[in-house]
């Protein structure tokens, strides 16, 4: 019976050989946990979504 630590260095170099990544960064607050990935994303959809609220929309010429 392998040791754990051989084990887990099996199970890595069989998800590196698979394109699995590792796991990535996380951020918590309190109970809160977020994938920083993640984060970025949401962050960048909120922006969009103010942005979006602000910019006019598009007027046909010749409407009143």
């Amino acid at each position: 019976m392998p040791f754990l630590g051989q084990e887990a260095v099996m199970r890595g170099s069989l998800l590196a050989e698979a394109g699995i990544p590792a796991p990535g960064i996380y951020l918590g607050w309190g109970s809160f946990l977020i994938q920083f990935g993640n984060l970025i994303v949401i962050v960048l959809m909120v922006i969009l979504f103010v942005v979006a609220l602000f910019l006019p929309f598009p007027r046909g010429k010749g409407r009143k």
